[in-house]
Order: structure tokens, then sequence, then C-alpha cells
């Protein structure tokens, strides 16, 4: 398959991606009133993980050969996605869907930033220029101090720094250590982490209502993780990438049409900066690279 056309197959994947994850954050969002967030975790887990289990199973890659370098990061990277979960979907059961979604966007711009100041890598005046404007994005849709001023976004900030956690170790994984496997670790992760939260809480009754519902999520959630996999292999990171921020117009969508939530206009001029400053990042990536 030509180049073209793999990079328009990525794009594609991409895509899809994005609406998984945004269409299984809109479904866990309305079990936000009928279950606790921890026990709403560990069930959703729990199917991800089986179903993560019977994949790997089936492609022989349940025992992977594994450095102790590995297992580390591995380890690393599982602790940051914990409490990237717990955090994100606190704020997702909180605020808005849109602006927890705008805000998570800016974890490009924070990681290149990252990159630069802890792992040395190479980033110029016009990308640190980004960063900041993409930055800013994020402070008008967060507005600390104002009228408009959801305390429960501040955990959609922090999420941000567990990201990190989660994807520098990520960038250091040999190449050997199948992606579906540290997908499958750390799902088991966060369901085991979600599980022992649940200790300290009273389990609520599941209704079949609730049960369909965390269910329906964690078929996209799982799609999602496969579809990720798959898209990290196709066509140019430099082309793909940036169709991750299609995740943005899927959350202002559902947001409206499920939820009834408008963005304000800074909400909106916030969006689009961390939009455009983040494409045009993975752009000069692109020509760095070039």
């Amino acid at each position: 398959m030509s180049g073209a056309n793999e990079n328009i197959r990525g794009a594609m994947m991409m895509i899809a991606t994005m609406a998984a994850f945004t269409f299984n954050d809109a479904i866990f969002k309305t079990i936000s009133g009928q279950l606790p967030l921890f026990q709403s975790i560990f069930i959703r887990g729990a199917i991800v993980t089986i179903g993560l289990f019977v994949v790997l199973f089936f492609l022989g890659q349940l025992r992977p050969e594994i450095s102790r370098r590995d297992w580390k990061l591995i380890i690393a990277r599982t602790l940051g996605d914990i409490g990237a979960t717990i955090t994100f979907l606190f704020a997702l059961f909180n605020a808005p869907l849109a602006d927890v979604t705008a805000i998570l966007q800016s974890a490009p711009l924070v990681i290149t930033l990252a990159g630069a100041v802890i792992l040395r890598e190479k980033v110029g005046w016009r990308r640190f220029s980004a960063i900041g404007v993409g930055l800013f994005g994020v402070l008008l849709i967060v507005r600390p101090g104002s009228d408009g001023f959801n305390p429960y976004l501040m955990a959609a900030v922090v999420t941000l720094a567990f990201i990190l956690l989660r994807d520098l170790p990520t960038r250091s994984l040999s190449p050997s250590v199948p992606s579906m496997f540290v997908a499958f670790f750390t799902a088991a992760g966060i369901t085991t982490s979600a599980g022992i939260a649940t200790l300290a809480t009273e389990w609520q009754p599941v209704s079949i209502n609730a049960a369909l519902t965390l269910a329906f999520a964690a078929s996209f959630i799982f799609a999602a993780y496969t579809l990720s996999v798959m898209v990290m292999r196709t066509g140019e990171m430099g082309f793909v990438q940036p169709f991750r921020f299609t995740a943005i117009i899927w959350a202002i969508l559902l947001g409206i049409f499920v939820f009834d939530e408008h963005p304000d206009t800074l909400s909106l001029i916030g969006t689009a900066i961390v939009i455009s400053m983040g494409v045009y990042t993975f752009a000069r990536e692109r020509q760095r690279t070039t």
C-alpha cells in the first residue's frame, strides 16, 4: 500500500479511535448519578481486562519476554494511567464533557515541553511559543478565580501530570514489548486499584440498566485500546497525530445533544487555541524529522 493511502487509513483510524474514547466517556458520564466512581471504574475495568486477556491468549502474547528495565517502565506507566483515570473521571463526572476533553487535548503540548525539560529533546522557539499559547488556551477554559470557574476542571489539569507519568516511560519502552500486553497490564492495574478503593465505600446495587451501560462503555474503550495500538503502526505520525483533535468535535456534539451542555464563548476560543497550537506543534515536528 502506498504511503498516501497508509496516511489516509491512519487518519481514519485515528478519527475512529478518538470517537471510541469520547463515546466511552459520554456513556460513562451517564452512570455518574447511579454508582460510585470507583465501583464504576472497577466494573468497566474488569470487562475490559477480560477482553484484553482473551485477545492476548489468542495472540500468544500472555507471557512475553520483558527485561527488568522495561518492567520498571511498564509499572511507572501503569501508575500514571491509574492516576490519570481517577482524576479524569472525577472531572468528567462533575464538569462539562467538552471542557474536560479540551483540556486533555493540550497533552501533546505538555509532553513536548516535558520532553525538552526532562529528556533534553531539542525543541525550538517556535514550538516553545506554541506550547505557551496553547497553555493560555487551557487557562481560558478553566478560568481560575472567575465567576465561570468550575473547580472540578482542576482535576482535568492534574490529569495532564499523570499523562506525563504515563507517556514519558512509554517513549522509552523497547520496541519488542507488545503494545497489547502493556494495555492489558494497565487495565488490570486500574481495575485492581479501583477494586481496592471500593473497600472503603459501600458497594451499591447494580441495576440491569447500569450494568448494560457499563458494558456498552467497556465495548467502546476496548475498541479504543485496540484501534490506538493499530493507529500507532499505520501512516506517518506527523500526518496522523493531528487527527486526535477530532475528539473535541465529538465531545462538543455529545455534550450538546446528550447532556445539554453548551460551551460558552471563552471555552470555545480556548479550545480553538489548544487545537491550533497542537496541530502546529505536530506540523513543526513533522518538518523537523523529514
